[in-house]
């Protein structure tokens, strides 16, 4: 009961941090569950069965509050889903001692992703208003939906930058639309290991638990996207899928690490994270405050915006 009540907390989580961020729903749960010892091709296919109601709740809740592009929603998910399908019967063919390093790899790239996009490089904003086209959704739907599946998640963390880098559609709307055509990638996967390892291998309870915290939390997420600073939750988000991931990759056959080779990695990623959450945080205010000043500059002219800036 105890494991049960965890699972739902850690998809409320998980949903909290998908839903303002546009992605890591799958690889946080997909992390934890590897790390209580699930094997690969049950993990990421218990999360994604547990996504098809989480991106329900979630792609309706962001619809509701404005965030959704369809047509980004219809370019990207079908050949996503496509992905998808290829993605999980590729997982199923592999054995478990092959499988769980190889999706503790793809993890931790995609953490590191998140940790370095999100603190170096914040959302961009430039090219709003441009159409997005097919020719560029359509093969970043292909790949993501394969990694999504292969990895455990990877949906948003491959789709969400590549649409941002683009500035041609608001951050939030980036955010609605990738959780929305999510739904069409995790009925595909969901489909895909029901085909490759069977239903006798997914445990439906914690599919149960992971969707009911999900759920709940979608939309509170959703709102929480207009209000939440994403460079800091995805700095946060990246230092614990590198920390759990290398912790996996330390311990597995492949590596084998002493136990004071895994103290050191331990203490250095924590040092890298949290100075990884404080940069991030600085160039939030930092960013405040120069759209401030802007803002002052604009209405009022140099000299308000001068005395702004000036110590009093």
């Amino acid at each position: 009961m105890r494991a049960l009540i965890l699972l739902g907390l850690v998809g409320l989580a998980a949903q909290l941090v998908d839903g303002s961020l546009g992605m890591a729903y799958g690889v946080t749960s997909t992390t934890l569950l590897l790390a209580v010892g699930t094997n690969a091709a049950a993990a990421s296919a218990t999360v994604h069965l547990a996504e098809i109601g989480t991106t329900l709740a979630s792609g309706l809740s962001h619809w509701r509050f404005g965030n959704v592009d369809w047509k980004v929603v219809a370019k990207i998910g079908i050949p996503g889903a496509a992905g998808a399908f290829a993605g999980a019967t590729f997982l199923s063919s592999l054995s478990t001692e092959v499988a769980a390093p190889i999706m503790s790899i793809i993890l931790l790239s995609l953490g590191a992703y998140i940790l370095i996009r999100f603190t170096a490089f914040g959302l961009p904003r430039g090219n709003l208003g441009k159409p997005l086209r097919k020719r560029f959704l359509a093969p970043l739907g292909l790949v993501a939906g394969f990694v999504d599946a292969t990895g455990g998640g990877g949906w948003g963390p491959v789709g969400t930058p590549a649409i941002l880098a683009s500035g041609r559609i608001p951050p939030r709307k980036v955010i609605g639309s990738i959780d929305a055509s999510e739904f069409l990638v995790a009925i595909a996967a969901s489909a895909g290991f029901l085909v490759g390892i069977g239903s006798e291998n997914i445990d439906f309870a914690w599919v149960g638990v992971l969707l009911l915290g999900g759920v709940i939390a979608a939309p509170i997420a959703a709102w929480l996207v207009r209000h939440i600073p994403p460079r800091i939750l995805g700095s946060a988000v990246g230092g614990v899928i590198i920390l759990t991931n290398v912790r996996t990759l330390l311990r597995s056959d492949w590596i084998g690490a002493s136990g004071g080779v895994q103290a050191a990695a331990y203490l250095a990623i924590a040092v890298l994270w949290v100075a990884s959450i404080a940069y991030s945080l600085r160039e939030y205010r930092r960013d405040k405050d120069n759209e401030s000043v802007e803002g002052i500059e604009a209405e009022f002219g140099p000299r308000a915006a001068e005395e702004e800036k000036s110590p009093a």
